[in-house]
């Protein structure tokens, strides 16, 4: 079925393919935003963006629910379950220090916020989200995971929220057994259902990210990086880095390579550079990532968990920001302190969905434990943020993806043939489409 489904896509006209249409529309955005700032400030042109995003989000709590619920009820062993959702998350704190330790490194050598001549603007500009991260306490947390009822989990669409009970409910049914085969069969008809809604919202894609990208452009301008530009090319080097050095020696080991996976994901990868969210490109990298190979209960339990335990690029715009702040205001940070970045970074970061700004919520609760009076500095990076969250989101969504071959290649539930055949030729979004369709 493999090679009748790729042949349209060799044929297709090349404007008519997804990621060139985003990559047109990016452009295009930016064009606009600079040339025509006061157009691309609009609020209907924001609303492109933001209406794209709304809708991709209407369908993350169904399709995270669909496919947890799948992944363990279709395992016969429970025991499965434990050892791939302990393996995930050995895997992804394993990595996630490497991103904290990477993100502390370059911001040691590079320095980025030294010699910062710049004053910081008010920080009423920030007391809010300074406040919110103060009282998440560790507690907080761990309740805030326990939904007071599943309805407002999804009318929420906390992530964590639905995660806990679609691990609960597929459990349930895995127990059921025979009893519970009709339920479990309803459930993959709502995710045929839900992937085709997808398919249908990813046409509009261009729109979401012309929008996006001419708002961002015309708001803040070509020059709004100013003196700051130095934090946003050491973020963007840092998270390079990351990805080539510490996610291609990781892929070589799983025997694949990232710069083909890279080119394997590229649609999604650019709707991510619009968009801002690596929400907007869950539900087609779930679906990309079993047509590589991987199987469907690992694809079900380690990619809905990753957004929210394995969020590499907020790991490293956090120590990196923190230390950015730190030498802005001329505040030394001993060893001491920047093993506690480390620490709590590490804690701070769980939960933090692909969700445009969480980033800097998560930033907000670093420095008010490591150092309270690093807080007000965070009106330095606020104005650059939105700069910095494409590339927080598209490390994010490189890192679920290549954890999710990793965890399948330890799990030795690769197949192997069809990753192989996956990377070395082009995958269009029309494939899935036709993958979904037909099951």
């Amino acid at each position: 079925m493999q090679p009748s489904s790729a042949a349209p896509a060799v044929k297709k006209p090349f404007y008519k393919v997804l990621y060139v249409q985003v990559i047109f529309a990016i452009v295009l955005g930016a064009a606009v935003g600079w040339l025509f700032p006061d157009f691309g400030k609009n609020d209907w042109v924001k609303a492109m963006g933001d209406g794209f995003i709304k809708l991709i989000k209407m369908v993350i709590g169904p399709i995270i629910f669909c496919t947890v619920v799948s992944g363990i009820a279709h395992i016969e062993d429970a025991k499965k379950v434990g050892r791939v959702g302990v393996k995930a998350l050995i895997y992804f704190e394993v990595v996630s220090t490497f991103a904290l330790v990477i993100g502390l490194l370059l911001g040691n050598i590079l320095r980025p916020g030294a010699g910062f001549s710049g004053k910081a603007p008010d920080a009423a500009a920030v007391a809010n989200f300074a406040k919110a991260a103060g009282e998440n306490k560790s507690v907080d947390f761990i309740l805030n995971i326990i939904p007071d009822s599943v309805v407002g989990a999804f009318a929420k669409g906390d992530i964590l929220q639905i995660l806990l009970f679609s691990i609960l409910f597929g459990f349930s049914l895995m127990v059921l057994g025979e009893r519970g085969k009709t339920v479990r069969a309803f459930v993959d008809d709502v995710a045929h259902g839900v992937f085709g809604v997808i398919a249908i919202v990813m046409k509009a894609a261009p729109f979401g990210a012309f929008g996006a990208m001419a708002y961002t452009v015309g708001k803040f301008g070509p020059a709004a990086l100013g003196s700051l530009i130095g934090l946003i090319g050491t973020f963007y080097l840092t998270a390079a880095l990351f990805i080539f050095i510490v996610l291609g020696l990781i892929a070589r080991i799983a025997g694949f390579s990232i710069f083909r996976f890279l080119a394997y994901i590229k649609e999604e990868l650019l709707i991510v550079l619009g968009t801002s969210s690596s929400e907007s490109a869950l539900p087609q990298l779930m679906e990309k990532l079993e047509l590589l190979g991987c199987s469907k209960s690992v694809v079900g339990l380690v990619v809905p968990t990753g957004y929210s335990f394995n969020l590499d690029g907020t790991n490293i715009y956090m120590t990196l920001a923190t230390l950015f702040i730190a030498q802005a205001m001329g505040v030394d940070l001993t060893l001491s302190d920047q093993m506690t970045i480390l620490i709590v970074a590490m804690l701070t970061s769980k939960g933090a969905s692909g969700v445009t700004g969480a980033g800097f919520i998560t930033l907000a609760a670093t420095l008010t434990v490591v150092n309270p009076a690093l807080v007000p500095g965070m009106a330095i990076v606020l104005g650059i943020d939105k700069f910095m969250s494409e590339c927080r989101a598209l490390t994010n969504l490189c890192g679920n993806g290549v954890s999710c071959i990793v965890v399948s290649w330890w799990e030795k539930e690769l197949d192997r043939t069809k990753l192989n055949a996956a990377l070395k030729r082009r995958v269009d979004p029309s494939d899935l489409e036709t993958a979904v369709t037909t099951g």
